[in-house]
């Protein structure tokens, strides 16, 4: 079920070394690919995620439970390996934030493993609400960080 994938690697490596002929390819297939595949990916997958499957409290209550421990696991150790590391804990929120991020890389993921029968369309249901919403509360996560330190920064 992954045999597009090892396709595209393999003619990655094939590729003739020209520089021109790279760039000119790279140009025509990123142009194609994020104006006409990537929003049909992402029409896809939306429309094979059943959202109506999350009937009852339960379900939302675990689906909430994901998404917090899926926050937890990367915003927070993120941000606590880098402050280990020596960044400042405001600029160490920025950057979990940012890792917090999922997208295009975790719902291919997803879509592999309900392809492969791993994932339930409830759970699948699930993991696509949980990659949507910590992408979508990165821009939030940052402004918050941005207001803490403008309301820090201002003279009293």
């Amino acid at each position: 079920g992954i045999h597009a994938i090892f396709g595209a690697f393999l003619a990655g490596v094939v590729m003739p070394r020209r520089r021109e002929f790279r760039e000119a390819l790279t140009v025509r297939l990123e142009n194609f690919s994020s104006i006409f595949l990537l929003p049909l990916f992402f029409a896809f997958t939306g429309l094979r995620t059943q959202i109506h499957l999350l009937n009852t409290l339960e379900n939302w209550l675990i689906c909430l439970g994901v998404i917090g421990l899926a926050t937890l696991g990367k915003l927070g150790g993120s941000m606590l390996t880098a402050r280990w590391t020596g960044l400042n804990w405001r600029d160490s929120f920025r950057l979990g934030a940012l890792m917090n991020t999922r997208g295009l890389m975790e719902l291919i993921a997803l879509n592999i493993g309900y392809d492969l029968g791993i994932l339930s369309p409830v759970i699948f249901a699930m993991l696509v609400i949980m990659a949507v919403t910590t992408t979508l509360l990165t821009g939030p996560l940052l402004s918050l960080a941005d207001a803490t330190e403008r309301r820090r920064v201002q003279p009293a």
